[in-house]
């Protein structure tokens, strides 16, 4: 349940066929493909920011209150 089969698949296919027409589809799939390369490279560039190392800690608490 819940998942698509070949039937739904091909059905959505020439929805978007009609609806768009053919030379509209290619440009779509140019702008999906660009949407998630940079959704990848958002990722990464987060995951290397997050094991990136943080230096001594001299400075961590810089801002606090000195008492």
């Amino acid at each position: 349940m819940g998942g698509l089969g070949t039937t739904e698949i091909i059905v959505i296919a020439v929805v978007a066929l009609v609806l768009f027409g053919p030379s509209k589809i290619p440009e779509f799939a140019r702008q999906l493909g660009r949407a998630v390369n940079m959704f990848k490279k958002g990722l990464k560039e987060g995951m290397d920011d997050d094991e990136a190392p943080k230096g001594n800690g001299a400075h961590e608490h810089e801002d606090a209150p000195k008492h």
